[in-house]
């Protein structure tokens, strides 16, 4: 089973007006990426506006980047759905696709109980299986969240093997790798301090920031894995200003505007969202000179 570690960026979905995806823009951004020496990729997290897209343009952005990538670096392909049976599809369709992975998030209208939650997670690994499934959870955005007790159960299935947790709560991700026992690695969200989570224990850091500085991104996590936490800080300490960016604004439009602004025509947010005021691009212009990258 394919081991994940380092840094994942969550790509942006580029859709032209008749609602087809840009596939020139989107395979210039892979190239990018690998070119910078990212560990992997992930399309349909947060930042590549899942939940703004139709089944049709999420497999057609995930063919794109598996097609792209070449194998060159692992595709771990985000899976959102209400229902498991959707979520079954989704997973079977990305992994017959080339997906090397898959990220699971559970989309919720109506509360779900404890036990449909882990039944949604279990039926997507099995559907996955032997590919690794990394479990996703962003209680800002979700009514139905990841339980410590479920997270712990999970760690039991042989293929879930990872968790991104975007609570914003470094504590709980520390619970979170003491109550698996080594059977469950954790990936840096972009609301929490990656400089914490690696020092922790996180494995990398998989976030839509890591699409605009992913040599910054690379140079963190390297110095981490060389044990040099003075190094560490001193390159955490002016990234964290990307951080507070994106925590201020949209997120998919921030990062759309800091690539645009890149030279990346990924376009605008999808309606019904707002593209940035030419104030919020001008803030992202100044923190992307600060941290060079514009």
């Amino acid at each position: 089973m394919t081991e994940l570690f380092g840094v994942y960026p969550y790509l942006v979905s580029p859709v032209n007006a008749d609602g087809s995806i840009n596939t020139a823009a989107l395979t210039r951004l892979v190239e990018h990426l690998i070119a910078s020496g990212v560990q992997g990729l992930t399309p349909l997290g947060s930042t590549g506006e899942f939940a703004y897209l139709n089944n049709q343009q999420r497999l057609e952005v995930v063919t794109t980047v598996v097609k792209v990538a070449n194998k060159r670096v692992p595709v771990i392909a985000g899976v959102a759905a209400t229902t498991i049976r959707d979520a079954v599809q989704q997973t079977e369709a990305y992994i017959a696709a080339g997906a090397d992975g898959i990220l699971a998030i559970l989309e919720a209208y109506f509360p779900v109980s404890e036990q449909g939650v882990e039944r949604y997670f279990r039926a997507i690994a099995q559907a996955a299986d032997p590919h690794p499934v990394v479990l996703y959870t962003n209680p800002q955005f979700q009514r139905s969240d990841l339980s410590l007790p479920v997270i712990e159960r999970l760690s039991h299935v042989a293929n879930i093997g990872y968790i991104k947790d975007a609570s914003t709560n470094t504590g709980r991700l520390l619970s979170i790798i003491e109550r698996t026992a080594g059977r469950m690695k954790v990936f840096a969200a972009s609301a929490h301090i990656p400089a914490c989570v690696m020092l922790i224990g996180g494995v990398g850091w998989m976030a839509g920031p890591a699409c605009i500085i992913p040599q910054q991104s690379l140079a963190l996590w390297q110095a981490a894995q060389q044990g040099d936490w003075q190094q560490v800080m001193a390159l955490q300490r002016p990234l964290w200003q990307v951080n507070e960016i994106f925590a201020k604004y949209s997120i998919a439009a921030c990062i759309k505007a800091a690539l645009n602004l890149q030279g990346f025509a990924v376009g605008d947010p999808l309606p019904p969202q707002q593209p940035l005021s030419e104030e919020a691009r001008q803030e992202i212009a100044d923190v992307l000179r600060k941290v060079g990258a514009l």
